[in-house]
């Protein structure tokens, strides 16, 4: 009987992993999940009433972990080279602090990611917000040959701001905000690689395989 192929070789996201001092970033499997729900059971807000609150945090604990998990498994079945959006989990060590994304819509064509994050509230004002977004970046860049990062971030949400500036983001404009409810003004930002402020530490990304760019369109 041949040998059962790693889940990475089926499904090319698994595979990918990103390593940034003491941070790794990579795909949460199943067996993530577990500890991925307990994670968002945890504040991640200082004030829960603030504006920047995300949609679906205001949720009760329970029905946020539902949604969180469909959401997982509906990107993972989404990926395609026409839209694309990755959730990596966020490792201090061993211990999960938080999930950042990366998404594009016709990449081959526009070249243009964006990205989100959080973490929670005990991981706050480490420097993790910074580098794993330079992480993020650096493996858009380097390895998939994006020429556009945006990023938005509701007005008044200082920590954003800051993470954005220090990473070389420019302010882009205002939009309102895509959630429900009242509406949101979102500052935008925009990052080309020139502008780039990479990271004081190496960034190691293993992963990125010719199955995996063709399926993202690069």
């Amino acid at each position: 009987m041949s040998p059962t192929p790693d889940l990475a070789a089926l499904y090319p996201p698994f595979g990918l992993r990103l390593r940034a001092g003491d941070l790794t970033l990579r795909m949460m499997r199943d067996d993530d999940l577990p500890e991925y729900a307990e994670l968002l059971r945890r504040p991640i807000f200082a004030d829960p009433d603030s504006p920047e609150v995300f949609p679906w945090y205001r949720t009760d604990p329970d029905t946020r972990v539902r949604q969180a998990l469909r959401f997982n498994w509906r990107l993972r079945a989404g990926v395609s080279p026409e839209e694309w959006e990755l959730p990596l989990g966020i490792w201090a060590g061993d211990r999960m602090i938080g999930c950042q994304d990366i998404r594009a819509a016709r990449f081959a064509e526009r070249r243009t990611v964006s990205t989100g994050s959080w973490l929670t509230l005990d991981a706050h004002g480490k420097g993790y917000g910074k580098l794993m977004r330079q992480a993020m970046l650096v493996f858009a860049f380097d390895h998939l040959g994006a020429q556009r990062a945006e990023s938005s971030a509701a007005l008044g949400n200082a920590p954003s701001f800051a993470v954005s500036h220090a990473c070389g983001y420019v302010d882009n404009g205002t939009t309102m905000g895509p959630q429900p409810g009242p509406g949101i003004v979102e500052q935008r930002f925009l990052l080309i690689p020139d502008r780039f402020v990479r990271p004081a530490v190496p960034v190691e990304v293993e992963g990125v395989t010719d199955a995996l760019r063709e399926l993202l369109g690069a």
